[in-house]
């Protein structure tokens, strides 16, 4: 065991980038993991990573003993799942958007944890869109288009959006039944949207319109709109998952029927190594079917999927 905890510390010093972050993520003292490069470095006559009081980078060396290292890794941990029969254990590392995280991902992420209590789930919710070999994540959540890159994703599902206000807001400025209304009513306006003034739709017949909207609050979280749209200070643009039961209410109105906000496609993202934990693969399932069962009971089809 003592080379597989060796080999680890080896691998996560290097895709973390420094030994304090590996000492971070594996629960250690940065002296410990100091101790057990080196002990590699001894055991294999080998000079793996150069360090500095800034700095470290590896060696010739160092990179072919990683890739022989995570080869080993991944073989251990297969082998370990072929024993274990229908239980998962071991750590997964997730990142996922906040308010993604909040109204949809907790959910799921207790259920999986109730199923399987050997499992220890560390979760990051941030908008940062994280680099996941370096910072050590096993597993993201990512909302709209992927750019390319060597990660391995999969399609999960849709992210959808709506356009609505309250009931008192409504009735104060009378009709709004086409969203080329909003120039003349106060808008929500989101600070992290580009540009935060122009709202776009599709229209009954796949056209589309970019509206130009009206003035009002500039806010850049989520959920303080929500709040401002049920106090009645404007039309919002938010996504479904968030207001979705404030619309089953009737707290909130989802306005210009018929028309509805582009979408964005929702994916997993992981590191692309060859083998992938079984249970990453069940959590990632467990989201997929989660979001497919959600859209089949609100009456949605899912595209792409």
């Amino acid at each position: 065991m003592t080379d597989f905890d060796n080999l680890r510390t080896f691998a996560a010093a290097v895709r973390l980038g420094s030994f304090a972050a590996a000492a971070r993520h594996l629960n250690l003292s940065p002296a410990m993991v100091g101790r057990r490069i080196q002990s590699l470095e001894e055991r294999y006559h080998l000079k793996l990573i150069e360090r500095s009081t800034r700095s470290q980078h590896l060696t010739d060396q160092g990179r072919a003993f990683l890739a022989r290292a995570e080869a080993v890794l991944e073989a251990a941990e297969a082998l370990a799942e072929s024993g274990d029969g229908d239980g998962l254990s071991g750590r997964i590392r997730i990142t996922a958007p906040v308010m993604f995280g909040i109204t949809r991902l907790t959910s799921i992420l207790a259920d999986f944890d109730a199923k399987h209590p050997d499992v220890t789930l560390e979760v990051s919710l941030t908008n940062r869109r994280v680099d996941l070999i370096r910072e050590g994540f096993d597993l993201a959540i990512r909302i709209g288009e992927l750019p390319d890159s060597t990660l391995v994703a999969r399609r999960l599902g849709t992210y959808r959006f709506v356009c609505c206000s309250s009931p008192d807001f409504i009735g104060q400025n009378g009709d709004l039944s086409h969203p080329s209304q909003l120039t003349r009513v106060r808008c929500l306006r989101h600070l992290d949207l580009v540009p935060r003034d122009r709202w776009p739709f599709i229209g009954p017949h796949g056209e589309k319109l970019v509206v130009e909207i009206g003035d009002g609050i500039e806010i850049d979280f989520d959920e303080a709109q929500r709040k401002l749209a049920l106090a009645g200070a404007g039309v919002a643009y938010l996504p479904l998952d968030l207001v979705e039961q404030d619309l089953g209410e009737g707290n909130l109105v989802a306005m210009f029927p018929g028309w509805t906000m582009p979408s964005m496609p929702i994916h997993s993202v992981q590191p692309s190594t060859g083998f992938m934990p079984r249970r990453v693969r069940e959590l990632v399932e467990a989201v997929a079917m989660n979001l497919r069962d959600h859209s089949r009971n609100v009456g949605l089809a899912e595209e792409g999927m």
